[in-house]
């Protein structure tokens, strides 16, 4: 087995979305190696040059059209190929079309993975492909992981930093479930600087003819349309979720012990109502990939909530 470059990423589509990421990774200082993986190669081969030209105004870094034989010392695997979302198609619209691309990127990726690398799935629906991932490459659930909701995450933290004007950075708050229109706010553990949100709405006094958990509802609301709200305006969303990816990226290669809602294998959770399935809560991210789960105290309709999120996410196994 080979030893594995930990800065090292290979990016498997390069479509908005590959590309975007692809650009993001050659920003950070810390990457030393990107290579981009597309049936389309004369596309890449654009792409890579065009990155390649501004070497000189970046931190130097090897930028490569590459083969799936590069994957053999990659410590992080990208996969964002796939049949892009279409306005009014959800993502499970999506999932039989990105199964059979999936099969064919496994059956080219198998023979040169390294069994130390960490695969991240990015493709719709994430957390359903996360888990056929799980079961097809024969690496440890930990090493296996999905984008998750760590952009709706970000999405939310940017509404609710636009509603009480406090710095997005300060408050925390997690989306949870599916990446989808399962997906579920997390307000009982919601805080800004210390105070629940319902304290601090309250002692806010923005809302006006509406009760506050009601606007909180709102928001989330807002949150779970946001991307095709983008992708009726534009046709597809990228930017947001390169800097999620971005961001995963970081916490594994620096080892950062960073606490993400990436979509992880939950073995079982709250008397197993939950089990065997890949869905987004706190996960402690680092070198290893999805090291640990953490479970904060949601309140009873929450839980309720996300073991529905469960149940149809595990449908469609």
């Amino acid at each position: 087995m080979n030893e594995i470059k930990q800065r090292k990423v290979i990016v498997i589509g390069d479509g908005m979305v590959g590309s975007a990421i692809s650009y993001t990774l050659l920003i950070k200082s810390d990457i030393q190696e990107i290579g981009i993986i597309d049936i389309n190669e004369n596309k890449t081969m654009g792409d890579v040059l065009d990155m390649n030209h501004a070497m000189s105004l970046a931190s130097p870094k090897t930028i490569k059209v590459s083969k799936y034989n590069d994957i053999k010392d990659a410590h992080i695997i990208v996969i964002t190929a796939g049949a892009n979302q279409k306005e009014n198609e959800t993502r499970i619209d999506l999932l039989e079309k990105n199964k059979r691309i999936f099969d064919s990127i496994f059956s080219q990726m198998k023979p040169y993975l390294n069994k130390k690398s960490i695969v991240l799935i990015v493709t719709n629906p994430v957390d359903i492909l996360s888990y056929y991932a799980y079961t097809k490459l024969d690496l440890p659930a930990s090493q296996v992981i999905g984008s998750g909701t760590v952009l709706d995450t970000a999405r939310l933290k940017y509404l609710l930093s636009q509603d009480t004007k406090i710095d997005p950075r300060n408050i925390h708050t997690y989306v949870i479930g599916e990446h989808g229109d399962s997906e579920l706010a997390a307000f009982s553990v919601t805080y800004i600087a210390g105070l629940p949100i319902l304290d601090y709405c309250y002692k806010c006094g923005g809302c006006k003819n509406i009760s506050h958990l009601d606007h909180l509802k709102a928001i989330e609301k807002e949150v779970t349309n946001s991307a095709y709200e983008i992708i009726a305006k534009k046709g597809s969303t990228y930017y947001g979720i390169a800097m999620a990816v971005n961001r995963i990226i970081d916490a594994i290669i620096n080892d950062t012990n960073s606490v993400l809602t990436v979509s992880s294998y939950i073995d079982s959770a709250f008397d197993n109502k939950i089990d065997n399935v890949y869905l987004s809560v706190p996960t402690v991210v680092n070198s290893l990939g999805a090291s640990r789960t953490i479970w904060p105290k949601y309140n009873q309709v929450e839980k309720e909530l996300l073991i529905k999120s469960a149940s149809s996410l595990k449908k469609y196994y």
